[in-house]
């Protein structure tokens, strides 16, 4: 028996992600009944329990690459299975974070401020877990592996050519308060001055000194595309709901330029991560 399940639960609330898996399932029930294998011996096979195989098969687990490697190699499929590893590596990812990474992939300018916590883009694998572990309620195993996953794939928008520019406005505090501890907070840190050397990005952080601040209403994304369009995002806007429309986007774009002259230059705001991490 594998130590690691070789799954992820299915969203059923994700209609294209229920159906690429119950595709996977059937395919590989069909497979293995082809070669006259029974479900505990193809278990046995492959190294994981046969409760776990009923539900991969039923289309109530996503498969992990691994194990349609290892269902290729066992039933001989001669590559049918591992061919169907990319939708399933889709799937994986929550739906809502897979529609956020559609978008930025197209992105070619990013104006992202978060008032909580470190934006995802610039959050640590260590910094994002103890994020999700805090939730209420709590994350299962599951949904935070999901959402850890989800969020790695989603930094290749720093890997891509031509890079999309990208700006950051952080808040001091979250850069101060210790998530998941010292160390965590320290790696993150770090990682902040890595990631302010691209070219292609700026990080500015609002002094928690600072007496004025035009971003106390919300959060703020607004994602711009090469055709000219463009998509935003704000609690103070429509509830939250992404919006196209120009007098929408006129708004968002406004207090986000207005937000970038109340923060630190990027220059200043490096010095200052310098300074925190001096100090942790």
């Amino acid at each position: 028996m594998s130590v690691e399940e070789p799954s992820w639960e299915v969203d059923p609330d994700d209609d294209w992600g229920v159906a690429v898996i119950a595709t996977v399932g059937r395919q590989l029930r069909l497979r293995r009944e082809a070669v006259g294998m029974r479900a505990a011996e193809f278990a046995v096979a492959v190294g994981y329990g046969e409760d776990l195989i009923y539900k991969v098969e039923g289309g109530k687990r996503i498969p992990r690459p691994e194990f349609l490697d290892k269902a290729d190699e066992v039933l001989g499929a001669g590559g049918l299975l591992s061919a169907m590893k990319d939708d399933v590596a889709k799937v994986r990812y929550p739906k809502k974070e897979r529609a956020l990474a559609k978008l930025e992939a197209r992105a070619v300018e990013m104006q992202l401020y978060e008032p909580l916590n470190i934006h995802g883009l610039l959050q640590t694998p260590e910094y994002a877990r103890g994020l999700f572990l805090m939730r209420r309620p709590v994350y299962t195993q599951d949904e935070v592996e999901q959402y850890m996953a989800a969020r790695v794939a989603r930094k290749t928008v720093f890997e891509r050519s031509p890079a999309p520019e990208l700006s950051f406005v952080l808040e001091e505090w979250t850069l101060r308060r210790p998530l998941g501890g010292r160390d965590v907070l320290r790696r993150q840190l770090e990682h902040l001055l890595q990631v302010a050397e691209l070219r292609q990005v700026e990080l500015q952080m609002m002094p928690m000194g600072q007496v004025e601040h035009v971003g106390l209403s919300g959060g703020i994304e607004v994602l711009k595309f090469e055709d000219g369009s463009a998509v935003g995002r704000s609690p103070a806007v429509v509830g939250g709901k992404p919006v196209t429309d120009l007098r929408r986007l006129r708004v968002l774009e406004l207090r986000y330029g207005i937000l970038r002259s109340q923060a630190l230059t990027p220059h200043e705001t490096t010095d200052a991560i310098r300074g925190l991490l001096g100090e942790t």
